[in-house]
């Protein structure tokens, strides 16, 4: 914690977009990421501000949502501080993590590996117990008032890692997911290397049409945005199997409020079209009782 440098400040929207650099216990390496501080933090930086956690898709960096997506202008709206942590580690040398872009680095899917040789590749330790703690406490955030959203892989990892803690999330979004990655090539690929081609059982937790159908916590309502003329959505994302698996939820517990928006790909284009609809959703959720 001590080591967190402030790597570059940006102004944008009367806020800032900081990168920040830290070396990682978890990764075992040196992480960026990124964060938008609005402009009422600027002002009052001891106020507690709700923050919106946003996980990006295969490839992507911190930088891609932030000079993208246009949530900053939103963001700076509602006083919401977004938080942008990367999408693996990176420079670990693991033999081929360079050699794919859907598997290795930029392609953690935010999971923790078991395998022997992926075992480095605990992204979703390193988003719980070591980035939300660590930037909660350096920027003073509002731990329960914290909203979780994604884009392709992203999604993916925003309805997984919200689902299964619901008393860290107040509100669960997701752009273009990907919902049952067991059963897509992306997925089957990813859960193979790090989880094992024959730990079936452990793909499940990692899955979330599985995690929604055994799902006991609170009430959840998804927001999910998907384009129909997404290049991926039949082979890997198969966003359809979101509703059925919300029937099959305990006590219909989860349901989602899935948009299909005509015309629409796979890009940040997408994403900045509707990502106000998504803020607007979360701070629904976040704002003070």
């Amino acid at each position: 914690m001590a080591d967190l440098k402030e790597a570059s400040r940006t102004k944008c929207f009367e806020g800032y977009i900081v990168k920040y650099t830290h070396t990682s216990p978890t990764l075992s390496c040196e992480m960026t990421f990124s964060v938008y501080l609005p402009p009422s933090y600027i002002k009052s930086p001891k106020t507690p501000h709700p923050s919106l956690l946003y996980l990006s898709g295969l490839t992507c960096t911190p930088d891609n949502f932030l000079q993208k997506a246009n949530a900053q202008l939103y963001a700076s709206q509602h006083s919401l501080i977004l938080l942008v942590p990367d999408t693996s580690p990176r420079n670990l040398n693991i033999p081929g993590e360079d050699d794919a872009y859907d598997l290795g680095t930029g392609a953690g899917f935010y999971l923790d590996a078991t395998t022997d040789k992926w075992k480095p590749y605990q992204m979703r330790s390193y988003i719980l117990d070591e980035f939300l703690p660590l930037i909660i406490k350096h920027l003073g955030l509002d731990e329960k008032r914290i909203g979780i959203t994604g884009h392709s892989m992203g999604g993916h990892g925003a309805l997984t890692i919200g689902l299964t803690n619901p008393d860290r999330f107040q509100s669960v979004s997701a752009f273009s997911p990907i919902v049952n990655p067991s059963q897509t090539s992306w997925g089957i690929k990813a859960f193979s290397n790090y989880l094992g081609e024959d730990n079936k059982e452990a793909w499940k937790q990692y899955d979330a049409c599985e995690l929604i159908k055994r799902y006991n916590g609170p009430e959840r309502k998804l927001l999910v945005d998907q384009g129909t003329a997404d290049q991926f959505l039949e082979k890997e994302l198969k966003v359809e199997r979101l509703q059925d698996a919300c029937k099959e939820s305990k006590a219909g517990k989860v349901t989602a409020d899935l948009r299909m928006r005509e015309g629409y790909d796979h890009s940040y284009f997408f994403v900045a079209t509707f990502i106000k609809d998504h803020i607007d959703f979360h701070m629904q959720h976040l704002k003070h009782n």
